[in-house]
Order: structure tokens, then sequence, then C-alpha cells
């Protein structure tokens, strides 16, 4: 009977549906007996038919409203959880156990399951490389990579888990210190970092749409190039090859020098009530029961992790090494800057902004308040990391009536002060006036993409499309889609992030995302800079 409480709320998730992720700080609800709220990774999406039954069993329903890794983390410190939820579901709390602000706020911590994260290949890469039936080491798979001998994608560290814990257990397994990698390593380990992330082909802000991008490459779905794997949970690489849409199946990679494993700790926070602790005890009693592991192993691809429930036979790694973490904050804080200003390969964004008559007021206010927060201004923990970076070039092309004039930055590495302030500048003086010609403006980017592209190949390119109304002037979509084919193939796999705002129209833009590999973002019901913020992700 208390089934209809289950979720009821939520699963509003940006990776599945392209709207923006909730704001962490807005309640799921009011506190009320029988029902736990939620804080959670994106990735327990496919824990609905376990909680359904557990539901039933129990009397605990669970409400969730998902986030990010360090929305998360930022949320807990900040004190936006407190009285808004009961309890957090990361798929692991080594981040936020790192900031004192955060860590107070955690209390019983349950772990549910477990999945550590590897390196999965198409069984074709994998034979090639002479991967397939013995264990390497990260060290080889560096060396590999930086020959650029595979490609492979991962999430963004900054956005998702999987690739928060790749690039930590990458790190300290290159270090070789048998400790965890420490902020006075990181310029030693630095090289070969830039070995393995030299074969990176493709970025995604969560673990979900990154294995659907791959596997619409692998199809060609998208005109992106495919890619021969990825790193990502082994439960995700799991499900691909249980869902049966790959051309060929996965060869799961476990690295012989060890992982970093997520534990899904199902923890209450410290000030909770009397109920939701009652609630929280009998919920994951309940989800370490044999029978119920044994489920979650089933559905989900996770590991046991209760004595005496043995892995299936899925997990032929069964003496997996575990990575030390670092638990210092600057530590971490210091790998993640390090990977963004000098080691992955560089960005290159063109944005195309919307700034006609409908803007005025407000919207054109929220769209320099979004760049600018980029340059910068935003000292957020997210913020922090979601900004332009050193190496970055970054190209504006307003519109309206017609195209407006393109202007390119590139920020100088190790010093980009100068380039930020000119974005600054830029972003502010953006005034609104005119028409709107969406498509005109779209084939625009495009010239004005081919020569940037022709000069440096080797970055991460993407295209953002932002406007608040329908096309009124120029060519129309029916026009861009006729046309796309005749776009130079390096262009032509340039994705294409749009961005919903005010009267934008949802199935134009979704169309625009799904020709160009790119994605639909929502910023009708939240703040453009924090669309602006999460699209980084995917960079």
């Amino acid at each position: 009977m208390r089934t209809a409480f289950v979720l009821a709320a939520v699963l509003v998730l940006a990776s599945c549906t392209g709207d923006a992720e909730p704001d962490p700080a807005q309640p799921a609800g009011p506190a009320r007996p029988g029902v736990l709220r939620v804080l959670a990774g994106s990735e327990l999406t496919d824990m609905r038919p376990v909680l359904d039954a557990a539901a039933e069993a129990t009397g605990v329903a669970v409400e969730f409203t998902f986030t990010g890794t360090l929305e998360g983390a930022e949320a807990l410190a900040k004190g936006e959880v407190d009285g808004k939820y009961d309890a957090v579901w990361f798929s692991s709390n080594r981040y936020p156990a790192g900031i004192p602000e955060a860590a107070r706020r955690l209390g019983n911590q349950v772990k549910v399951m477990s999945s550590p994260v590897v390196l999965g290949l198409s069984a074709s890469s994998a034979k090639r490389l002479g991967w397939a039936d013995r264990r390497v080491g990260w060290g080889e798979i560096a060396e590999q990579a930086g020959r650029k001998a595979f490609s492979y994608g991962m999430t963004d560290p900054s956005a998702s888990n999987s690739g928060f814990s790749a690039l930590v257990g990458v790190a300290s397994a290159l270090a070789g210190a048998g400790t965890a990698v420490d902020a006075g390593q990181i310029a030693a380990v630095t090289p070969r970092l830039k070995g393995f992330f030299a074969a990176q082909a493709l970025s995604a802000g969560s673990s979900g749409w990154l294995s659907e991008a791959y596997q619409r490459r692998a199809t060609g779905q998208d005109p992106g190039a495919p890619v021969d794997g990825l790193v990502n949970y082994e439960s995700v690489l799991l499900s691909m090859n249980a869902a049966g849409n790959l051309p060929e199946p996965l060869t799961l990679v476990h690295p012989a020098d060890g992982v970093v494993t997520a534990d899904y700790p199902l923890t209450l926070l410290a000030g909770s009530g009397d109920d939701a602790r009652d609630a929280h005890q009998r919920l994951t009693d309940h989800l370490r029961t044999p029978d119920v592991q044994r489920e979650i192993m089933r559905t989900t691809h996770r590991r046991p992790v209760v004595p005496g429930v043995e892995p299936d036979s899925r997990f032929t790694a069964r003496d997996l090494v575990e990575l030390p973490f670092p638990a210092a904050r600057d530590s971490v804080d210091a790998l993640l800057s390090a990977y963004f200003d000098e080691i992955r390969r560089p960005s290159r964004t063109l944005y195309v902004l919307d700034t006609s008559g409908s803007m005025a007021g407000d919207r054109i206010a929220s769209l320099r308040a979004a760049l600018v927060g980029l340059t910068g201004a935003d000292d957020s923990l997210t913020g922090r990391f979601r900004r332009f970076r050193s190496r970055e070039e970054v190209t504006m092309l307003p519109f309206n009536t017609s195209p407006g004039t393109a202007r390119t930055f590139t920020l100088a590495e190790g010093d980009p002060g100068a380039g930020l302030a000119e974005i600054k500048a830029y972003a502010e003086g953006l005034t609104e006036g005119g028409g709107t010609a969406i498509y005109d403006s779209l084939t625009r980017a495009y010239e004005v993409m081919e020569p940037l592209v022709a000069a440096d190949p080797d970055r991460f390119t993407s295209i953002v499309l932002m406007t608040d109304g329908e096309n009124a002037n120029g060519s129309g979509l029916a026009e861009f889609r006729a046309s796309f084919g005749s776009v130079p193939a390096p262009l032509r796999q340039v994705p294409v992030f749009t961005v919903l705002f005010g009267e934008g129209s949802g199935a134009e833009l979704g169309e625009v995302a799904a020709m160009t590999g790119g994605k639909v973002f929502d910023a009708r019901g939240a703040a453009l800079g924090r669309v602006f913020q999460e699209i980084r992700g995917y960079q």
C-alpha cells in the first residue's frame, strides 16, 4: 500500500531526460513517517525495481533527488541538505568525507553494493592489444594509450564519480608509492597521465549518457567517430553487454595493479530525526539480506557486499586490489586542477548565443551572468572546476536577425587570466535586439569552426546553441538538415549541445542535438548559469 510513495517525486534525471539536474538545495518533500528523502547519485535510477519491492516488504518508500558528486558534496558542506533530506546515497563518500563541513553531516553509513571502475574494450580491440585473456596494469594501459593504440570515453571527473574514481585510480597506480597520491606527487606523474588521457576521445557528464553515446557511435546512429572502449563502472559495462545492442561485446579489463571501487553507502544524515533513523535501519537491513543482495546483483550488475553471498559468473575478476584514495581534500583538488589545466586534451567550444529582442531584461542578464560565471566569478566548489580553463579555446557567436561577428579567445597555458578577463568583458557587453535566425547562425558556426579545427584538430570540440525562441528569420530546420551532409566530415563529428530557454522549440532543438550526437539541456526551470556549468562536463 505504500508503493505509491516510491520515487513519486523523482526520476527527473538530467542524463535521461535532457533536463538540468534539480537543485539539491531544494527539498524532495516534507518529512513524514515511512518516507526516506534521499539526495543521490544519478546512476541509482536502476535501483527502482529493488526499492519498489523493498517498500512492500518494509513500509519504507524512497524519494530521490539526483545530483552530481561535487554538487552533492557542496550541498552537504553548505548545510543545504539540513532539514531537506534524511539521507544521501552516492557511489562513494570519499570526496565529501574529505571536506570537514560535509563530513560532520554524515551519519550512519551502510554499504549496499559495489562496483569497481574498470576499462571496457570492444572484443576485437582487446584481442588486438593482447588483453583479452591476460591481466595488465595501468602502466601498460597508459603506455598504449599514449601511442593512441586505442581510444576510449570517460566521464568528467568534476561531474561524475566514475571519471573521478578513474582519475584517482590511474594516478595512484602510476605513482607506484603504495599510498594515496598526494599533491607533491602529481607533477611527477603528470607526463604519464598525459599519455593515458591522450587516448580519451569522448567526454560526458554522466555514466549513463557516456554508455549511450558509445552505443550510438558504435552502431552509426551518431556522426561521431566510434571509440574502442570506455572507462566506467563494471556494472555499466556488464549492463551494456547484457542489453545486446552493441555490434560486439565489451571485454572488461580489470587492471592488475588496482582499481577504485564504488561501495554505495546509504548514509543517514547526522541531523535526521527518529522516524528517518528507523526507516534507514529497516531499509538497509532489508537491502543487505542475501536474497535482496542477489536480486541487486541480477538487476543492476553490481557486486554483493554481504559475506556469504558470492559474485556470480559474470564477475570473472575476484582478486581485485583496491587502490588508496587521497584523504586530504587539497590532494584531490590539486589532481582535478592538474587534470583540467595540464593533463587532458584541451577544449574548443563555440557558443551560438541568441541576443534577439525577446532576450531583453532578465534573460540577457542571465546570459551575461552565466558566461561571466564561467570566467571564474563563481567561486563555489563546482564553479571552480567548471570554469574556462588554461589552454582552452572559446568562440562567441551572437545572433539575432542574422549571425553576428564571431570572436575567438585563447586562454594561455598556465596563465589564463588575461583571456578570462577578455571573455568577461565581452559577456558583460552583450546587448539584445532584432529577430531570431537560429539555423543561419548554426550554419555560420560550422564555417567559423572549420579553419580552427583544421589548424588544431587535437581538441575536444563542441558547439553550444542557446536560444529563447523559435526560428523566425533565414533558413529553417529542414534546410539545415538537408545541408548537414555536405558539412566537412571532421565538423559533422562535432556535437551540438542545445539549450532550451524561454519559448525555444524543444522538438527542433532535440532534433539538432540528435543529428549531431549532442544533447538537449533544459534551462526553462533552472538557472542558465547552472545549465552552462552542467554542459561543461560534456566538453
